[in-house]
C-alpha cells in the first residue's frame, strides 16, 4: 500500500503532504501521506474492495459470455457495458449515507445489485447465466454508485485534511492509485470533486497501478533516498501478511462529523 502511494512520485514532482486514494482489487482507503513512510490513515474499507466488487458483478452478470466483453476483465467490462446504459434505470442509493466518516463499504451494494440481477432474471423468464437485456443498465447504475460512494468519501477527506491545516488550502494534491483508478467515469467523478476543493487530480499511468514489480523497486528507491528501513542484517525479521498503513486516525475523522456539501456528478 506504501508502494502504491509513493508512485506518483516516479512519474511526477509530487512534494508531501499529499491525499492518497487508493482503489483496486484488494484494497480501498484514504491516507494522508506527509512523508515517505509516514502516513494518517482516514478511512478504509470495512468489508470488500471496489474492483473485487465489480468484478463479482461482472460475473454474475455473465459478461464473460457478452460478445463485446468476453475478452475483458470483470472491471473493464462493467465500464464498457455502462457507456451503453441509463445509470438512473435503477434507483440505487450509495452506502454509508448517514456515516459521517471516511470509511468504505462496498458488500452491500453487490448484494443489492444481485437482488436486481435475480429479479429481472425473473422477469424476463432467463435462467443464471444468460445475458440481461438490462445488462448495460445495471452496469452503469453499479458503476455511478460507486463513483458517488468514493467521490464523498474523498471529498470529506479532503474537508477534513484543510479543516486540521493537514494541507494546503488551495492547490492541494489528491493522487488516486490502484487498478480501479483506470475507470475513467470513476475518475472523472473525482475530478469533480478536486475542482471543487481546489485540488489537483493526479493518476500514475494504469501500467505504473498493476505492475507491483516497478512500484515496490520505486518504494524501495524512496526509502533508500530517505535513509528509512535500510538493514544490513535480514536475520530476527518478522514478516506480516497484512501490515497497517501509517497511524490511524480514522476515529477521529468520524469524530468530527463533517458534513460534505453536494455536488452535481455531471459526467
Amino acid at each position: 500500500m506504501e508502494a502504491h502511494a509513493l508512485t506518483i512520485r516516479l512519474t511526477n514532482k509530487v512534494e508531501f503532504p499529499f491525499l492518497v486514494l487508493l482503489i483496486s482489487g484488494g484494497h480501498c482507503l484514504l491516507a494522508l501521506a506527509r512523508g515517505v513512510s509516514d502516513f494518517l490513515l482516514l478511512g478504509k474499507s470495512l468489508d470488500i474492495a471496489p474492483g473485487d466488487m465489480l468484478d463479482k458483478v461482472a460475473r454474475r452478470l455473465s459478461l464473460i459470455r457478452h460478445p463485446e466483453c468476453s475478452a475483458m476483465s470483470g472491471g473493464k467490462a462493467i465500464e464498457h457495458l455502462a457507456k451503453q446504459g441509463n445509470r438512473f434505470h435503477f434507483d440505487i442509493s450509495p452506502p454509508m449515507q448517514h456515516a459521517k466518516n471516511c470509511d468504505f463499504s462496498f458488500s452491500g451494494l453487490q448484494h443489492v445489485i444481485d437482488k436486481i440481477i435475480t429479479q429481472k432474471e425473473k422477469e424476463e423468464g432467463i435462467e443464471k447465466g444468460q445475458i440481461l437485456s438490462s445488462a448495460a443498465d445495471i452496469a452503469a447504475a453499479v458503476q455511478h454508485t460507486t463513483a458517488c460512494h468514493v467521490a464523498k468519501r474523498t471529498h470529506r477527506a479532503i474537508l477534513f485534511c484543510k479543516q486540521r491545516d493537514l494541507l494546503c488550502q488551495s492547490n492541494a494534491v489528491l493522487v488516486v492509485s490502484g487498478g480501479v483508478a483506470s475507470n475513467l467515469y470513476i475518475r472523472r467523478a473525482l475530478e469533480i470533486v478536486a475542482d471543487a476543493t481546489q485540488c489537483t487530480l493526479l493518476c500514475p499511468p494504469p501500467k505504473l497501478c498493476t505492475d507491483n514489480g516497478i512500484m515496490i523497486a520505486w518504494n524501495g528507491i524512496e526509502r533508500l533516498r530517505a535513509g528509512l528501513g535500510i538493514l544490513h542484517d535480514v536475520e530476527g525479521i518478522r514478516y506480516e501478511p497484512k501490515c497497517p498503513l501509517g497511524v490511524d486516525i480514522s476515529k477521529e475523522v468520524g469524530e468530527a462529523a463533517i458534513k460534505v456539501p453536494r455536488l452535481k456528478m455531471k459526467i
